[in-house]
């Protein structure tokens, strides 16, 4: 079992990414829909400042995510395993920075537009809502297929957790079936905006108990013959 200071940076990262991801998300008070909508930027401007950084802090907490995928894999990717968590890790790492850019659209055109709208016509506003549309349809693909690198990345992650025992076998199968649960949703039913939303609280949870489990145990490196 490794158990050191370059495990303890890796469980934190992992116990703050939950933190910044769930609690940007929890203390944000207006959530934007798959598209945006004109009705959402007077929600927001009813307190802009305070959306601005709960979103800031849940962007930054699918940067910490990519940051504890990067610790984890930089103390775990050895032979004969790492052919399996390398490609794992930069599959989640990809897919993470996906959704943080996707989320920054969503932050962005969000707060920008609360002046772009301020005392415009119903039919300015109309206008420029359509305008930002085509831009929102493609950030739509982004969210999807940030979803589906991530999940992925999650079940090669959970068959290398299982098979070298890395971390608790557990925590293993937690990760291999959050990662099988991703895609098969984004998959199954692609324009469900709403039903994916369970699947986001189990990722927060999966980091949080990834952090956790790093903490008090470390991780396991067997010695195993290539």
């Amino acid at each position: 079992m490794k158990k050191d200071f370059e495990t303890k940076f890796t469980a934190w990262a992992f116990i703050f990414a939950a933190i910044l991801l769930w609690g940007g998300w929890a203390l944000r008070p207006h959530h934007i829909g798959e598209y945006i909508v004109a009705s959402d930027f007077a929600a927001i401007n009813e307190d802009l400042w305070y959306w601005i950084w709960m979103f800031r802090f849940h962007i930054f907490g699918w940067v910490t995510m990519a940051i504890a995928i990067f610790a984890l894999i930089s103390i775990t990717a050895k032979k004969p395993y790492r052919v399996v968590l390398l490609p794992g890790a930069g599959m989640v790492v990809i897919g993470t920075m996906t959704l943080a850019i996707a989320s920054a659209f969503y932050y962005n055109f969000g707060a920008w537009g609360v002046g772009q709208t301020m005392g415009k016509s119903a039919a300015e506003i109309q206008e420029f809502m359509d305008n930002i549309l085509y831009t929102n349809q493609y950030v739509t693909c982004f969210v999807r297929f940030g979803r589906i690198f991530s999940g992925v990345g999650l079940v090669l992650l959970g068959f290398g957790f299982i098979k070298w025992k890395i971390v608790n076998p557990l925590l293993g199968w937690f990760t291999a079936l959050l990662g099988l649960a991703a895609m098969a949703i984004i998959m199954g039913i692609p324009d469900n905006f709403e039903i994916y939303k369970p699947v986001f609280h189990v990722k927060v949870i999966w980091l949080a108990m990834m952090g956790i489990a790093i903490l008090l145990k470390g991780v396991n490196l067997p010695e195993t013959k290539s």
